[in-house]
């Protein structure tokens, strides 16, 4: 936590000076990990607005802030000089890096977390697949991304609920449904035909039918829909868990848009009725529509249409609604960059509610592209079935497909290189990253024959570890703090696997250089706590991408 220690000192300096210069307030400027090329530890750009405003030369400003600087936090900077045209490089000094190398290995798994509950109650929704078939490829992007991002907001302290809204009403349930009976009507030795137009042709179908055709039920008996659904659910499930996903709640629609109250009113009945009565929704040409363009939408919206059926729209307001109602005060959605179009309508469904627009984030993922020696895959068949999840997590593992699917912001194409996926070498980036778990352990468990190794942390001589590779190594552990908030920040875990990726880099640099388990005792001893302090961090790094760290590879 450096940078983010530094950055506040700053900021307290920033403001005095202003203060100083008759200038009251704050504003705003950056602190930057340096590029690799300078001598330098971080990077401040504060001299430049700040000359902007009060018309100074931008390195006088920053030689007088340096000055600041320099009285004020000695214990804490080394060195602060004038860089370029009025940038301030920092060198922070070795026992800060020491101090942070021993809160890496004092606190293992809770470095960077924040208390549990510290923060409010978050809803993160995502995958809610529609229950008509098996995930896709593009499912399992938006589950490890959505899973991800869970696991890193739960480190640093929000109260969150993963949660998969379950489509299981509408027109599309019932044409799969039937789709179902009519397989099993065939199977029976009916002479039936196929739907003509939007059936669902997947095998899958078939497995549904020839279940229930071997329970020997009468077709009277039998609700197709349920069934169906049973059997999907399930797969999905099944595969979502293999993946390493486990929603804290399955959130049906059919509580509320089929389940009625006393009344015999649904929530999304009890919805429409509240907006047309305050005036955010009226009726036209027999249809309620929603007042959605006072509040930003291109135009309004049907909730329920002329013929008496809500629409989706209504059903996903009454769901955010009731969102709200159980206590969540941001809500955080994962949808396909298909719809994109839906967040400006969303949104103003939410102020109408009474909450602010920004309680609720929208996180756009793009999809996937398979790669299979360098040549681009079809994705579906002729019949329309995609590539399936399951799929890719049996050719490639749940470790690899995961990390891949993290490579990525969510907004960027990815594509996904399958013959590299399987790779065990080191141009497989999570067996790269995954490597170094291993390598460190080794050293562990070889030096555990050593008697002249000193364990007690309170004894090492961390002074001993002043190579450039040494606190090269040291100050990519202490970013891990950096990148937890920088995903917080941006709605995106890729920043994990690209954290990680730099600091299998900088170890290897630092494991071909420097000799671990030297004949000098209490320099091997020192370089030991930082090979654990390593691994703490890239084991607390993969489990936050929900990738494993095996010990031997």
């Amino acid at each position: 936590m450096i940078k983010q220690n530094v950055s506040e000192k700053l900021r307290n300096i920033v403001a005095q000076y202003l203060n100083n210069k008759g200038m009251p307030g704050s504003i705003k400027f950056s602190v930057e990990v340096t590029p690799k090329n300078i001598k330098a530890d971080l990077l401040v750009n504060a001299a430049m607005p700040i000359a902007k405003k009060l018309k100074k030369d931008p390195k006088i400003v920053a030689q007088e802030i340096i000055n600041v600087i320099i009285k004020e936090l000695p214990e804490l900077i080394e060195k602060a000089e004038i860089a370029g045209a009025g940038f301030i490089n920092l060198c922070v000094k070795n026992e800060i890096l020491y101090e942070e190398l021993r809160a890496i290995i004092k606190e293992k798994d809770k470095y960077g977390s924040l208390p549990e509950n510290n923060k409010e109650k978050i809803v993160v929704e995502f995958v809610s697949a529609n229950p008509t078939g098996p995930l896709h490829i593009g499912h399992g992007r938006g589950a490890a991304i959505g899973d991800s991002l869970s696991r890193i907001l739960k480190h640093l302290g929000y109260n969150v609920v993963k949660e998969y809204y379950l489509n299981d009403v509408g027109n599309q349930m019932l044409v799969f449904a039937k789709s179902v009976e009519i397989r099993y009507r065939q199977l029976k030795g009916d002479k039936i035909h196929f739907l003509e137009d939007g059936g669902y042709k997947g095998e899958y179908i078939f497995s549904i039918a020839k279940r229930l055709a071997a329970e020997g039920k009468d077709i009277r008996e039998i609700d197709f829909k349920n069934e169906a659904v049973k059997d999907i659910l399930k797969t999905i499930k099944d595969d979502l868990r293999d993946f390493a996903v486990e929603f804290d709640n399955w959130f049906s629609e059919s509580r509320i848009a089929v389940d009625k109250d006393q009344n015999d009113r649904t929530e999304v009945d009890k919805l429409c009725m509240s907006l047309l009565s305050n005036g955010n929704a009226y009726i036209k040409d027999g249809a309620l529509w929603l007042a959605s363009t006072k509040f930003g939408d291109d135009k309004d919206r049907v909730l329920k249409r002329s013929d008496g059926r809500y629409t989706y729209l209504a059903s996903d307001v009454a769901y955010h609604k009731n969102k709200f109602e159980r206590g969540f005060v941001r809500l955080i959605n994962l949808w396909g960059a298909d719809h994109h179009g839906y967040v400006a309508r969303i949104k103003a469904c939410i102020q109408m509610l009474g909450f602010s627009k920004k309680t609720l984030n929208v996180v756009l993922y793009q999809l996937v592209s398979l790669v299979r020696n360098g040549q681009p895959m079809a994705m579906s068949t002729r019949t329309g079935e995609f590539v399936t999840l399951r799929a890719v997590i049996d050719e490639v593992g749940k470790d690899a497909c995961r990390f891949f699917f993290l490579l990525r912001a969510p907004g960027s194409q990815l594509e996904f290189d399958l013959e590299l996926a399987k790779k065990q070498s080191n141009e497989n980036p999570v067996f790269y990253v995954q490597y170094v778990n291993a390598r460190c352990s080794s050293i562990l468990r070889e030096s555990k024959n050593r008697n002249d190794i000193i364990t007690d942390i309170k004894n090492i001589n961390f002074d001993l570890l002043n190579r450039k590779e040494e606190r090269d190594l040291i100050k990519q552990l202490s970013a891990f703090c950096d990148t937890l908030y920088l995903s917080e920040r941006t709605m995106s875990p890729h920043y994990f696997t690209a954290y990680l990726i730099e600091l299998a880099d900088i170890y290897h640099k630092f494991y071909e250089k420097c000799r671990v388990l030297s004949d000098n005792s209490n320099l091997a001893s020192a370089r030991l706590k930082l090979v654990e302090g390593v691994m703490v961090i890239i084991q607390n790094g993969l489990n936050l991408l929900g990738v494993s760290t095996p010990d031997k590879m």
